[in-house]
């Protein structure tokens, strides 16, 4: 089981560092107080359109000090497009000020006090982490989950978090931020979570779910 299991992780990087070297967040952003307030945005809600609402919201919230000195009701409204606008005002504006009151104005670097943050759980954390960082962390959203089970790199993870463990103790700690990337852009664009393009991928050959037919 060990040995299969090292071969689908070795098979799955090979496939990735040949095909996606290069493996980005796709959300739009220029400092760590933009990337935090579009991860927070994105819950629930498409890179894409996180992307239309941000060139606004930043005109207007250009640091952390001006978001924590917002009104609720106006940062509503730069974000009512957005799925759950209200909790996410509220959570934006809370990040915000403990990031000024706790933290001077400075993003923390590890994960338990990235979660101290309102709006910031532990997939947004390692978002961080990883993208800002470059540390080995690896955010397991929806996409992420399904593919990773799916290709075989999980096996039998009942949540994010054992989901999460497994990555991280079999993908070599130097490309876990690219391989979270690698499974994200994978899920969205190819291993779709209804009719995924399994003639279009290059990994169906060794994909636990395509060889097996059990998706």
């Amino acid at each position: 089981m060990q040995s299969q299991l090292k071969q689908i992780y070795a098979k799955t990087t090979e496939y990735f560092e040949a095909h996606m070297p290069v493996a980005e967040t796709e959300l739009i952003y220029q400092s760590p107080y933009q990337l935090i307030v579009a991860v927070i945005l994105s819950a629930q809600c498409t890179d894409k359109r996180v992307n239309m609402l941000t060139p606004l919201f930043f005109k207007r919230f250009p640091d952390t000090k001006a978001l924590a000195e917002a009104e609720q009701g106006e940062v509503f409204e730069y974000i009512r497009s957005c799925s759950y606008p209200n909790a996410k005002a509220k959570h934006l504006i809370g990040m915000a000020q403990m990031l000024m009151h706790d933290f001077n104005g400075e993003m923390p670097q590890d994960i338990d006090s990235l979660q101290k943050l309102p709006g910031v759980g532990r997939k947004t954390a390692n978002v961080l982490l990883s993208v800002l960082f470059n540390k080995p962390a690896m955010a397991v959203d929806t996409h992420v989950f399904r593919v990773a089970a799916r290709i075989g790199l999980t096996v039998n993870a009942k949540n994010p978090l054992q989901a999460e463990q497994q990555l991280i103790t079999h993908f070599p700690p130097e490309i876990i931020p690219k391989a979270h990337h690698w499974l994200i852009l994978h899920g969205r664009y190819v291993c779709t979570a209804r009719s995924p393009k399994c003639k279009e991928c290059g990994i169906a050959s060794f994909c636990n779910a395509y060889t097996t037919g059990k998706f």
